[in-house]
């Protein structure tokens, strides 16, 4: 099984979520840990060190990618001249890829220095992660990780922060059996079948997984903190921290 996390937004952790992860690792043992962005409120060093720390911790494989919170907000010229400088201190390349005993994990970075919180991907990247896409194991879960979602929910935030290219990535990564995108961004959960919603014609689901946040207390829609688990099976289900429990579980 994986472990999807999303908007850490280390410097307003919640030391209670963090020792409940580490804990939930420690009986579970995931194949790997996936987060999709915002690591960081405020893409500073102590933050990402915190969080380097944090994952480290943890025992286990991992995949991160940067989310909008991880370059500089106020700080104009680092935003403009080295906006990954830090990210990239700690964890590396701003793409990689993963590949545990039942899942194929491509990340994405779809954060560019002139947007606030829009999403980009370029034709260059649908097509690098198709060719990996394409030449990956076919008995294994096919997923792609990055910050912002390919589909919003109705009525409620629209699609300004969605990949302009969203479609066209689709039907070109669905043609390799992609099992679906990982990210966060909008701190809320759910799971939309992306082959339906865009009519795309393929003969199974693509679909969009949506992440809360797993250790922020910049919680939104009235939802406590959260993350996704993902079985090999391909079921997915949300675990739920309780705030009386100190603990995260699912909800029967």
């Amino acid at each position: 099984m994986l472990l999807h996390l999303s908007d850490l937004h280390f410097g307003t952790e919640r030391d209670v979520c963090i020792e409940a992860i580490k804990q939930f690792c420690q009986q579970h043992r995931p194949e790997a840990v996936i987060v999709s962005g915002d690591l960081t409120q405020r893409a500073r060093f102590k933050q990402f060190y915190a969080c380097r720390q944090f994952l480290d911790a943890l025992d286990l494989p991992y995949l991160v990618v940067p989310g909008n919170h991880d370059i500089p907000l106020y700080h104009v010229w680092n935003r403009f001249f080295s906006p990954f400088v830090r990210y990239q201190a700690f964890f590396g390349r701003l793409e990689t890829t993963l590949e545990t005993e039942h899942f194929y994990i491509v990340g994405m970075n779809s954060i560019r220095r002139r947007y606030h919180t829009r999403g980009h991907i370029s034709l260059d990247q649908i097509h690098e992660t198709y060719e990996k896409l394409n030449h990956a194991p076919a008995n294994k879960i096919k997923l792609v990780v990055f910050h912002q979602p390919f589909y919003t929910f109705p009525n409620e935030h629209g699609d300004k922060d969605c990949p302009v290219l969203g479609k066209i990535a689709l039907e070109r990564w669905g043609e390799t059996g992609l099992f679906g995108l990982l990210h966060g961004h909008l701190h809320k959960v759910a799971v939309h079948d992306l082959n339906q919603i865009f009519q795309l014609g393929f003969d199974h689901p693509i679909l969009d997984i949506h992440a809360g946040t797993a250790t922020s207390n910049r919680l939104r829609f009235g939802l406590t903190n959260s993350f996704n688990v993902i079985s090999d099976n391909g079921k997915i289900e949300h675990y739920w921290f309780d705030e009386s429990l100190g603990n995260f579980h699912t909800l029967k």
